[in-house]
């Protein structure tokens, strides 16, 4: 099958098959929860997701990261892998150690994913652990402040490192006041204030049949993955009956895909840190996750700072050894995206480096992209779209991903299809569109030292 697929929320059974190899099918029971697979003939593992379409934008915005009257998605990620009715800690670590498997956890902004990967032989006791997990934790008060420090740890380690900072205080700089300008784990204070009541009133709240997205990819059979996640849910149910499978609920809606109009936080964000390095990162609002114009971001941020071969690298780091790394990024929600570039470099060098990351944006916007660089960044694209879906992970992500955000399913033919179609022109029209929303520039180290903070701002002052 060639096209798009979508993924309708009152479709209780679907089957599509790609190149008479690979079969995603998906099933959604009759209480609301999605089970999706991805056959991938050869594999002798399977990788397993629980999600819930619950993220960090959902917190209410005084509590963000902590856990008031609506809790936290990150305090609870990790208090689920702390015990259970029938399973201890200790227990769950067990599970997955003893058969050699792996399993963790992610919160995003707009979603909570609990994964493992194990043998095909695991599957099964993969999907009952992980299930337990999601429906019958006790969030223990002990275990509750225990973590707690945990995750100020957390914290502090990610503090440590100037490049997460800069990374997390872009996206309050661009995106102002809406919810996915938010840091998604929080930060000290609001965990210090977090509270197990808090944490449990939104665990009551959010995890719930409607939103959950369990998907599979590798050595998975559909039927028997279906059999286990009944059976795990109707085990859950005798202490949750919201888990119950004989209750009759719709799938939670998807956020809808339209575009709110951003206020920008900050024009400039400063933040004095000891270091050898300043770290510059730039950044405008981007295009949300159903735009079709996505393809064509794809080739800009690819020949703007996407590879060794890209404009940034050659220009900044190749050229004139100004930075050991550069790069752009890009990143898409249901209502908003961000669209940004990055340099680290010694205190002397920040003027020019950040003269240099907005001068090839500009440049980009302005003068456009050459045949070979569109040639050359849809290889690099193709290729590692390709590579990359080797890995049962991704696979498994690129189920729940859809099924949770767009609804709309691309396989690699039509992936590569529509990157094809993209021309010089569409990225030259996007890049100038991005370059003329609010850039938003945050600049994280020794500012004093070689008069860096001046130079970044004297930089920024003239190309206004």
């Amino acid at each position: 099958m060639t096209g798009a697929v979508e993924f309708p929320l009152d479709l209780p059974e679907m089957s599509v098959s790609f190149d008479g190899e690979t079969e995603i099918r998906r099933t959604i029971l009759p209480s609301g929860v999605r089970v999706l697979t991805e056959h991938m003939p050869g594999s002798r593992s399977a990788t397993l997701g629980y999600w819930v379409a619950v993220g960090s934008r959902d917190e209410q915005f005084t509590n963000h990261g902590a856990a008031g009257s609506l809790g936290s998605t990150h305090f609870l990620e990790h208090l689920l892998f702390k015990g259970t009715y029938q399973r201890s800690a200790l227990d769950i670590a067990v599970s997955f150690d003893a058969v050699g498997g792996e399993h963790n956890a992610m919160t995003a902004k707009e979603y909570t994913c609990y994964y493992a990967k194990v043998r095909d032989e695991d599957l099964s006791m993969a999907t009952t652990v992980i299930a337990d997990m999601l429906t019958g934790s006790i969030i223990d008060e002990a275990e509750f402040d225990t973590e707690r420090e945990v995750i100020l740890e957390e914290l502090a380690m990610s503090d440590d490192d100037p490049a997460n900072v800069a990374a997390e205080r872009l996206y309050s700089a661009v995106l102002g006041d809406h919810p996915l300008g938010r840091p998604i784990g929080g930060d000290r204070e609001t965990i210090a204030g977090a509270t197990r009541e808090g944490v449990w009133q939104h665990y009551r709240e959010h995890y719930a049949s409607s939103t959950l997205v369990v998907s599979a990819a590798g050595a998975v059979n559909h039927d028997a993955l279906v059999r286990e996640v009944v059976a795990s849910l109707d085990t859950a149910a005798h202490k949750r009956p919201e888990w119950s499978i004989t209750a009759e609920s719709a799938p939670h809606a998807r956020r809808p895909s339209l575009t709110t109009p951003i206020v920008r936080g900050e024009e400039l964000t400063e933040i004095e840190r000891p270091g050898g390095q300043i770290n510059v990162m730039m950044g405008v609002p981007g295009l949300i996750s159903s735009d079709p114009r996505r393809f064509a971001l794809s080739v800009l941020n690819t020949v703007l700072g996407g590879g060794m071969s890209s404009r940034l690298f050659q220009e900044i780091r190749e050229k004139r050894g100004l930075a050991y790394s550069t790069y752009s990024f890009s990143s898409a929600y249901s209502d908003t995206g961000l669209f940004g570039l990055y340099a680290g470099c010694t205190p002397d060098k920040a003027g020019q480096v950040t003269e240099l990351l907005y001068d090839e944006f500009l440049r980009v916007a302005h003068d456009g992209i050459t045949s070979s660089e569109l040639s050359r960044a849809l290889g690099q694209l193709s290729g590692s779209s390709a590579l990359a879906l080797e890995d049962s992970d991704v696979r498994m992500g690129r189920l729940a991903r859809t099924d949770i955000g767009t609804g709309t399913f691309y396989d690699l033919d039509e992936t590569l299809r529509q990157l094809a179609a993209v021309t010089p022109d569409d990225v030259t029209e996007l890049a100038q569109e991005l370059v003329s929303r609010p850039l938003s520039t945050v600049v994280v180290g020794d500012l004093g030292s070689a008069q860096a903070g001046q130079k970044i701002q004297k930089a920024l002052e003239e190309r206004r």
